[in-house]
């Protein structure tokens, strides 16, 4: 097994060309990503279609880690719906269940939400409004994976894992399609 320093020595024994192909490799593997995330953002009329939960105020129904599917279509909320609500666009999203339902039109609406695992309701996080509007909800769960979101949590929270599996990934990407050439 080739040591370490080696992968780097064949790294810079490569042409540009070689380095050339992995470099566009690497990006229609961003770009196909990217790609995806826009399929499910229009699939579901959501900004945001995918979420991690990232604490356990819905528990025992979703725990950390667990991913989560999200809509947005205009239909009013209904008790008992899971929604994913952001007060502003640079807060964390939160996951949570409509507890109440304020009905104010056609397809204008109110809601009230709380965690399962939560003494109280979420007004305390509503920041000065009783109330969450049609413009807080992000989108309401359709379906989840469990635990499968624990590796953005990891990734996430710790900073030297996420450049150690960075740099190991791109180190592979650029060694192993070089040695299968030779």
């Amino acid at each position: 097994m080739p040591s370490p320093l080696s992968w780097f020595e064949d790294i810079f024994k490569m042409s540009f060309r070689k380095m050339l192909e992995r470099i566009v490799a690497v990006g229609i593997v961003l770009g196909s990503a990217y790609t995806l995330w826009n399929f499910f953002v229009i699939v579901g009329n959501c900004e945001s279609p995918i979420v991690v939960v990232l604490s356990g105020s819905m528990e025992p129904g979703y725990y950390r880690g667990d991913i989560l599917f999200l809509t947005n279509y205009d239909k009013i909320p209904e008790l008992g719906d899971i929604v994913v609500y952001q007060m502003r666009k640079d807060d964390i999203p939160i996951v949570h269940r409509v507890i109440a339902v304020q009905k104010k039109g056609a397809d204008d609406f109110a809601v009230l939400t709380k965690g399962d695992n939560n003494e109280v309701d979420d007004r305390a996080i509503y920041r000065d409004k009783l109330w969450l509007t049609k413009k807080e909800i992000v989108g309401r769960v359709r379906a989840s994976i469990p635990y499968l979101g624990m590796a953005t949590i990891i990734l996430t929270e710790n900073q030297y894992v996420k450049f150690t599996v960075l740099g190991i990934a791109i180190v592979l990407i650029l060694v192993t399609r070089g040695k299968e050439e030779s």
